[in-house]
């Protein structure tokens, strides 16, 4: 199966909260990293999964947050390259988030 990210960013960390809650909720997805900017007044939220159910994850998300603040960008990557991974997992210690040649 391929494996995929959604990033979501949004203005205000209400809007990031509603936004990822939509995103967990709408498919099987898991979130693997947060990035804050200005004080949290930007905020991205990253979620990883099956292709199809980030692109779920990423049209449910981008419609909450819509509907209580600005979204920024909703982007899909489809097979990440591994170094884009890398940089994203918050824990590279665990050992079922590290890419192992799927």
């Amino acid at each position: 199966m391929e494996k995929a990210i959604a990033l979501l960013e949004v203005q205000a960390m209400v809007a990031a909260t509603v936004g990822l809650d939509a995103m967990l909720k709408a498919a099987d997805v898991r979130l693997i990293h947060v990035e804050k900017k200005l004080g949290g007044r930007l905020v991205t939220v990253v979620v990883d999964g099956t292709v199809s159910a980030v692109e779920a994850a990423a049209e449910a998300g981008r419609l909450a947050a819509a509907q209580v603040g600005k979204v920024k960008l909703c982007e899909v990557i489809a097979r990440p390259h591994e170094e884009i991974l890398r940089f994203l997992y918050q824990d590279p210690l665990e050992d079922d988030v590290q890419p192992k040649g799927e």
